[in-house]
Formats: structure tokens, C-alpha cells, sequence
């Protein structure tokens, strides 16, 4: 069968989608790397709500996509920015959903971590800040699982340089109970967080980012890089203290950061690897036998997806990977919480589901063609 798919120009083009998927192995754990995938929430999309609703989440179809992820030797980072943290979930719907993918991982034998941020509160002081951050840490440490002090707007907001990052991350890694992993997001995914670590000027915020990490090294299992950098990103890995992973949050460099050089590596922690888990987790399995160039080959072709699913603006990225948990039958429907299906226009989508199906990330083609043909049609594309 053929699908008409709209183009950037008002056009519609032929697409004939793939017959075969990509068929992974699944469960061999991953040696040579440590990788989290970033993973979405799943709308209840029965719910009664508006936009501006607390998110209304199907909780089973939520927690399977996680066993779906463990399920292919990947780690869960939840609650993160793919998880619609700040951008239709609140901090009640994050803490909920932080609970029960901690104990699910639990169950199963998966491996956890979960965002710490300070979305309980809009704004405030430092010492505000310091303390929503910290009942968040104590939430997260009290499931076990390992906690992601992720960038606050609260905080960029409250501080007036360097010295007040220096102060609030220093009182909370002291706290901590088990290393954590220190996230540095910026502002093409949150325009909130510009200037973070105390200046817009990113040599300078870096050499506070690494004031941080250096005091407290015992403290701190890695830090994750979302600055779509990767010169920056790899000079940034060249100068952490001995023990402290990099863990590359960059979708658009990805396979040449984790397959790495004669300095290093990176391990990863990204909401691309959602859509393409499996994938991603056969090229780690290829890599973990020594074979990089196999590696490569396997992920490089997938970078073209990614960049188009964080096109500018970045931040609308998380409608791409859900529609493709959509279209690959890990949910029943294309709906979002605040409603965030209706962010990336049909264009945008069209083409997120020709990228993706010619990679085979579809396991079921024909359902994935049949879903997309129901999207086109809601849209008025006839034929």
C-alpha cells in the first residue's frame, strides 16, 4: 500500500513503508556502556481535562513502556523533560509516577533513576529553592532509586552568580545519600535555564559546572550534557575527576560521543533512545564486543530521526516520540498530557513516521501504516 504524505511545501508525496522490521535481540544486559533511556508518559486519554489540567496519566500503559525499555537492557531515567516534567506534569504527577516506576523497577530487576528538580514551587528564594529541591531528593532517595538533580528555572531565576549555584548544589550533594548524576540542560530544550551555573557565557559556566563536580567527586556517579555540543561536551569529559561518568544527553551526537576516542567515552542518558531503544541497545550489545565500526553502523543512520524529532524549537520534541509509541503499538492512541500532541505540525509528523519506519522501528509495519493513515485522514489527507 501507499501513503500520501505532506512535505513542507503544501505538497503530498508517495511513500510505499517497509514490509520487515528491525527484529533486536532482547534481554542481554549492557556491558561496555551505561545507558538510560528518557522515557514519555502515556495520557489517559479517556480523561476529563484542558490543557491546563494536573495530567491525567494511563498508569499501565506507562509503566509496560518501561518494561518494554528493561526489557531490551536499557535503564529508565524517568521524570525527566521526556516525561513532560514541567510542561503538563506537575511535581504531584511526577512524585506519583516516580513511585510507582521505582517499584516497578524493583520487581523486575530494572535499573532507575529519577529527576530532582524544584517544580513544586514557580519561583522563590535561594532557600526555598534549596528546600523544594530537597524534598524532592528525599522522595526520590526514599524509593532507592538513584536521583537526577536536574537544572531548576527556580533557581536560574533566584541566582545572582556562580557563588549561589555553588552554594545550593553544594548543600544538596552533601546531603545525598548515594552519587548522583548532575544534569545540565540547556536552553534550546528549557529557554528558562539561559545563563545557567551563573553566565550566559558558556566557558564560564562550564568551569563552575566543574567547581561543583570537583568538590564533591565522592558524590557524584556523573553528569549529563544536553547542550547539542559535542566539541564542548568532549572537552567537558576531558576534565572531570577520575570516576565521574559523562553522560551524553546530545540527540542530534550521539553515536560518535558513546563510541568515543583515544581519551574516552561517553555513556548516555537520551530521550531519542526511547523511540529507537531497541535499537540503540543491539548497537551498545555490538560495541560491547569490541566492534565500533559495527556500532556505527547500526546507530549513525538513526541520527537523521533524531535531529528531526529535536528540530527547533527543541523543547516539542517529546510529540515526535510519542506519536511513534503510537504508531509501534506501545499505546492506543496520539494523545498527550497538556494536550502537547497538537505542538509539531502534520508535515513534521508525516515525515517522523517515513524516518522512523525505514529504520523498521515499527514491530508491526502494517499497524503503524494504518495508524498513520488514520492521522492523515483526521487532517483531511484523502488519499
Amino acid at each position: 500500500m501507499t501513503l500520501h504524505l505532506p512535505d513542507a511545501r503544501g505538497g503530498l508525496r508517495a511513500y510505499t513503508p517497509r514490509a520487515e522490521p528491525f527484529a533486536p535481540a532482547t534481554g542481554a544486559p549492557l556491558t561496555s556502556r551505561t545507558v538510560f533511556s528518557a522515557a514519555h508518559v502515556v495520557a489517559d486519554p479517556y480523561a476529563d481535562v484542558s490543557p491546563d489540567s494536573p495530567a491525567a496519566v494511563d498508569w499501565d500503559a506507562t509503566l509496560a513502556f518501561r518494561r518494554h525499555l528493561w526489557s531490551h537492557g536499557l535503564g529508565v531515567a524517568e521524570a525527566m523533560d521526556t516525561a513532560q516534567r514541567g510542561m503538563g506534569l506537575d511535581w504531584a504527577g511526577a512524585a506519583e509516577l516516580i513511585r510507582r516506576s521505582a517499584a516497578e523497577a524493583q520487581a523486575v530487576g530494572g535499573r532507575i533513576a529519577c529527576g530532582v528538580g524544584t517544580d513544586q514551587i514557580a519561583s522563590g528564594t535561594l532557600d526555598e529553592v534549596r528546600a523544594a529541591y530537597e524534598e524532592q531528593l528525599a522522595l526520590v532517595e526514599g524509593t532507592g532509586a538513584q536521583a537526577i538533580l536536574m537544572a531548576s528555572r527556580a533557581l536560574a531565576a533566584a541566582a545572582r552568580g556562580p557563588e549561589d549555584y555553588l552554594e545550593v548544589y553544594g548543600r544538596l550533594l552533601r546531603q545525598a545519600s548515594e552519587p548522583v548524576i548532575l544534569h545540565w540542560l540547556g536552553p534550546m530544550f528549557d529557554p528558562a535555564l539561559e545563563g545557567y551555573w551563573g553566565s550566559a557565557d558558556l566557558d564560564a559556566a562550564t568551569g563552575t559546572f566543574l567547581e561543583v563536580v570537583a568538590a564533591h567527586p565522592d558524590k557524584v556517579d556523573g553528569v549529563k550534557i544536553s547542550l547539542l555540543d559535542a566539541r564542548r561536551e568532549t572537552g567537558l569529559r576531558r576534565r572531570l575527576p577520575q570516576g565521574v561518568r559523562c553522560y551524553t544527553g546530545d540527540d542530534f551526537h550521539y553515536p560518535e560521543l558513546i563510541a568515543g576516542d583515544e581519551h574516552g567515552f561517553s555513556h548516555a542518558l537520551l530521550g531519542i533512545f526511547d523511540p529507537i531503544g531497541p535499537l540503540a541497545a543491539e548497537a551498545v550489545r555490538v560495541l560491547d564486543t569490541g566492534d565500533a565500526k559495527g556500532f556505527r553502523e547500526l546507530l549513525d543512520p538513526t541520527v537523521e530521526l533524531s535531529r528531526h524529532l529535536f528540530t527547533a524549537p527543541t523543547r516539542f520534541y517529546k510529540t515526535g516520540v510519542v506519536l511513534l509509541a503510537w504508531l509501534a503499538g506501545h499505546q492506543s492512541h496520539f494523545t498527550m498530557v497538556g494536550g502537547l500532541q497538537s505542538a509539531r505540525s502534520l508535515p513534521h509528523l508525516a515525515r517522523a513516521y517515513e524516518l522512523a519506519d525505514g529504520l523498521g522501528l515499527f514491530p508491526d509495519p502494517a499497524l503503524a501504516e494504518s495508524r498513520m493513515r488514520n492521522l492523515l485522514t483526521t487532517y483531511g489527507v484523502d488519499r
